[in-house]
C-alpha cells in the first residue's frame, strides 16, 4: 500500500520542542518534494514547510509564521522527512499533516491542491 505515515505528536508547553516524521511506504520518497501542512479547529489547512525533492541541491520554504522556529529535513536512506519544531507556541495547536507530490521541479510549494499522497495527520498541541 503506498502512503505515508506522520508520527510525533504530542502535547508540549510553550517555547517546547517537537519532532515530527512522515515516513513513507510502498514507494521511494526520492522523486518527491515533502509538504507539512496543518490544519486548527475552524481553520483552513494551511502550508507550513516543504522540501523538495532529492537533488544535489535540495531546496526548502516555510510560512512566515514558522520561519526561524521550524527546520524541515529529509534522511532518504530512511525514506522519512522531519520537521523539527522549536519554540512553539500555543497557536501552533493543530492537527499536522504530510503530504507528497511526485514532481520534476527543483522547487516545492506550500500550496495544498494537487499532493499525491496525504497522511492521515498527527495532533499537537501546545499549552501550559
Amino acid at each position: 500500500q503506498l502512503q505515508v505515515v506522520e508520527s510525533g505528536g504530542g502535547l508540549v508547553q510553550p517555547g517546547g520542542s517537537l519532532r515530527l516524521s512522515c515516513a513513507a511506504s510502498g514507494f521511494t520518497l526520492d522523486y518527491y518534494a515533502i509538504g507539512w501542512f496543518r490544519q486548527a479547529p475552524g481553520k483552513e489547512r494551511e502550508g507550513v514547510s516543504c522540501i523538495s525533492r532529492s537533488r544535489s541541491e535540495t531546496n526548502t520554504a516555510y510560512s512566515d509564521s514558522v520561519k526561524g522556529r521550524f527546520t524541515i529535513s529529509r534522511d532518504n536512506a530512511k525514506n522519512t522527512v522531519y520537521l523539527q519544531m522549536d519554540k512553539l507556541k500555543p497557536e501552533d495547536t493543530a492537527v499536522y499533516y504530510c503530504a507528497a507530490e511526485f514532481t520534476y521541479a527543483d522547487k516545492c510549494r506550500l500550496e495544498t491542491y494537487g499532493m499525491d499522497y496525504w497522511g492521515k495527520g498527527t495532533l499537537v498541541t501546545v499549552s501550559s
